[in-house]
């Protein structure tokens, strides 16, 4: 057997439970695949001499954030690692509905995602399970598991490890994870969207938003100028259109809200549907993404649900960010018992749209090509994200989001109430109609009342409607089907109070006073507005004396009174400001004084959705302008801002110096000098002229070309005059001695007038090889007065040097 077969081998007899000694050639009595789907890995038995190790722990199985319970159709990070210094080379997962034992494919549980197909593969022979790629040393291996639908019950998550090359080990206590489907509670939404709806009438809700993303919670990175959430949008639909959801892939409206916060977009496609939406879910932006309940109200909306419209989806982006979102997707509201949803409750974490790469809150736009499916951020994403944590712990939620239901209308067919509360109200509203309404009379329930025709403190009236629905007995006449009773403007009426719903008090701050007597404070805010609009009365806010340390001497020190509070840092929006006061007299035992001299608090100036320049991320620098040398590149950002808000100043495009290696440069030649004259007096000579290199070439530019040039001269034919060798040598000889006669007496004085300078040195030969040219120059010293111009110019000698080759 080859050793990627034994390595087959090793983790196709890894089961649940076992722990094998040995793994050697593939056993004749092991099951084979024909046994009964995947069955043969979980019956394998262990071989050898080794058994069963208990309380092994160097391997272990994660599920990111240690969930007891899994939500149906949830996706979820698993992690399977070793501790320092241990190692596995091979491995297999399985997830398992607890109870089977693998005989069926419906034995397993929900599906494996592979992250890095380097690392993971679906086993060939037993697709529902997992197992390494090739066998090599690791230390840690992840994948996503998605849970399975509603009704699956306990899973068993179940790993295998090949540790060497033939031992194999499974610990039940760390390489098993179990976890059970949540439980929905009464009256909760259930944990996947009905097919069918059967539930009567209609319901009314109201959606409320907290967003709990805060640089106390989330401190890395946190955008402290320009957090905020975009304007929230959602709608109230049929299961025939789907705003978003995990693994699919985002509409443009989608990506809009994602990138750039706006919902234009989103809403005109929600818009499109016609039928398919019943209620469109509007909240407004909120800026900066978080301030006390008692500085700003939670946003809310409401809307409607139906029969065939009973699912509710919103999305929110969080700003800035490359396209992290959170929402809720296709949220029933219907009950199982043909009744109507009470409350939902959800923490928030924020998801990724797949339409940008970037990894922290203020990355540059990196467009996703492909695009990629949503998916739930995790803490083990990229070591920049501002929610990674190496332990792979779950992210603290940066939002919370509450639906409630506030009326119900029409018929109701649900024969149990849906909690007390309800029984209580029917109770109610029967009591209040006993007096009313004949029992021959049947009526629909009475609309909400209606706003009140006053805004001001003078008396108005409110309306509320029924529709009588059958008359059982002509003879009896039936009730009005309007009902009316007087009412005030928001804030006019004595028992506003009594409908608000206020939070539980805050725990109290610290005493003012470190020494003595002083004061301290508690705040709570107001859960929900009264149905008619009318304000809340209750105080959000008390205050009661305190008294810190009754015995403040000798070390009491005393302190002036605070002085008045700087201005709000913000000019918009929340703000901090601070005040102080001086220490007076220092504590007399020498000790330093423990009161407090600088205090903060925040401030809240108005809001800040009038700010013009809401702007993206700068873009990468685009290419440098030229292709070698110096040259420039920019980069740009867009304006977010709606452009009704004002104009924008802040600039949009920068632009910056580049350089990019030098150009090359060709050599660069003079002019060529005159000819020379003929190097001989009689017969063939040759004429010489040459130029000088000005500029060498440089930076891979072209080569100098020649700097000499030659031709062949012929000025007359010489007489040889039937001379013999010797005569011609002497003659020759002899005007050599003439010419260096002349040259020197023209030199003296006897050059027609002029008394010229000696020669002056050859300079440097131009070229080293290859032929180059050398110079010499004779001037004039003196001129008489009968010497003629041309007789007295100065003269220049050319001759050729370093002719051999190069």
């Amino acid at each position: 057997m080859t050793l990627s077969g034994m390595w087959r081998a090793a983790v196709l007899l890894l089961l649940t439970g076992c722990v094998c000694a040995s793994v050697p050639e593939e056993p004749a009595d092991r099951a084979t695949p024909s046994d009964g789907y995947c069955s043969w890995i979980t019956r394998a038995q262990p071989h050898g001499a080794g058994g069963r190790r208990e309380g092994f722990s160097e391997f272990r199985l994660r599920v990111e954030g240690d969930p007891e319970h899994y939500q149906p159709g949830s996706t979820y990070r698993v992690t399977l690692y070793a501790t320092n210094p241990a190692y596995f080379r091979g491995f297999t997962l399985i997830a398992l509905k607890e109870g089977h034992n693998g005989d069926q494919e419906e034995d397993y549980a929900g599906n494996f995602q592979i992250i890095d197909e380097e690392d993971a593969q679906f086993m060939t022979n037993c697709p529902p399970a997992v197992t390494e790629s090739t066998p090599r040393r690791r230390t840690r291996i992840q994948v996503f598991w998605i849970a399975p639908p509603s009704g699956s019950g306990c899973v068993l998550l179940k790993a295998s490890i090949v540790q060497r090359k033939i031992i194999s080990f499974q610990d039940e206590g760390s390489l098993t994870k179990r976890m059970c489907e949540k439980e929905p509670q009464y009256g909760e939404t259930t944990d996947k969207p009905l097919l069918d709806c059967c539930a009567c009438g209609t319901a009314k809700y109201r959606v409320t938003f907290y967003g709990n993303w805060s640089e106390k919670l989330h401190p890395k990175d946190y955008p402290r100028r320009a957090n905020h959430w975009s304007a929230l949008i959602g709608a109230s639909h049929s299961k025939n259109y789907i705003l978003w959801e995990y693994g699919g892939y985002v509409s443009e409206g989608v990506k809009q809200v994602a990138e750039l916060g706006s919902p234009v977009k989103m809403e005109e496609e929600i818009r499109q549907k016609g039928d398919e939406v019943l209620t469109v879910i509007k909240m407004k932006a909120q800026w900066p993404a978080w301030q006390p309940l008692n500085v700003r109200a939670a946003p809310s909306a409401e809307f409607s649900v139906d029969r065939t419209r009973h699912l509710m989806s919103f999305l929110t982006m969080l700003g800035p960010s490359p396209d992290w979102n959170v929402g809720l997707s296709s949220e029933d509201l219907c009950t199982k018992e043909c009744g109507w949803v009470q409350k939902v409750v959800q923490d928030l974490i924020p998801w990724d749209a797949g339409t940008d790469n970037g990894v922290t809150y203020e990355s540059p736009n990196k467009p996703t090509t492909p695009q990629e499916k949503i998916r739930p951020l995790t803490s083990l994403d990229h070591p920049q994200s501002p929610f990674y944590d190496p332990e792979g712990g779950a992210i603290t939620p940066v939002a919370r989001v509450v639906v409630e239901r506030i009326a119900r209308k029409g018929e109701q067919c649900n024969i149990v109430p849906d909690n007390v509360d309800d029984i209580v109200a029917d109770i109610a509203q029967e009591e209040k109609e006993e007096d009313d309404t004949p029992e021959t009379c049947i009526y629909s329930n009475w609309s909400p009342w209606s706003a009140c025709s006053s805004s001001t403190c003078e008396k108005g009236k409110r309306m509320r409607q029924r529709m009588l629905k059958a008359q059982l007995d002509l003879s009896v006449p039936c009730p009005h089907t309007q009902d009316f009773e007087p009412c005030m403007g928001p804030g006019c009426s004595d028992e506003d109070a009594s409908t608000c719903m206020m939070s539980e008090w805050i725990t109290w701050s610290p005493c003012s006073m470190s020494c003595g007597a002083g004061v301290r404070s508690r705040e709570r805010y107001v859960k929900q507005f009264p149905d008619d609009g009318f304000a809340c009365t209750h105080s959000t806010e008390e205050t009661e004396p305190c008294t810190v340390n009754d015995d403040c001497s000798p070390s009491s020190c005393l302190v002036t009174e605070w002085g008045e509070w700087d201005a709000c840092s913000a000019t918009c929006g929340l703000g901090m400001k601070r005040r102080e006061r001086m220490v007076k007299m220092p504590p007399s035992d020498g000790s330093i004084c423990g009161a407090e001299v600088v205090e903060v608090e925040r401030c809240m100036m108005p809001e800040c959705h009038t700010i013009p320049c809401l702007l993206s991320p700068w873009s990468d620098w685009s290419d440098c302008s030229v292709t070698c040398g110096k040259g420039t590149r920019i980069r740009q950002r867009m304006l977010k801002s709606p452009v009704e808000l004002g104009e924008c100043k802040e600039e949009l495009e920068q632009m910056e110096k580049c350089m990019l290696p030098e150009c090359p440069m060709d050599c660069v030649m003079s002019e060529w000098s005159e000819w020379s004259e003929c190097s001989k007096s009689c017969g063939k000579g040759h004429l010489i002229r040459s130029r000088m290199i000005t500029l060498e070439p440089q930076f891979g530019g072209d080569l100098c070309p020649e700097t000499t040039q030659r031709k062949t001269c012929k000025i007359k034919k010489c007489n040889q005059g039937g001379l013999n060798s010797d005569e011609r040598k002497r003659r020759k000889e002899d005007r050599k001695k003439r010419r260096n006669k002349q040259g020197r007496e023209e030199s003296a004085d006897e050059l027609a007038g002029c008394k010229m300078k000696p020669w002056s040195a050859w300079i440097d030969c131009t070229k080293l090889c290859g032929g180059g040219i050398q110079e010499r120059l004779m001037t004039a010293k003196k001129r008489y007065k009968n010497a003629q111009v041309t007789s007295c110019k100065d003269r220049k000698e050319i001759r050729a040097c370093n002719v051999h080759p190069c």
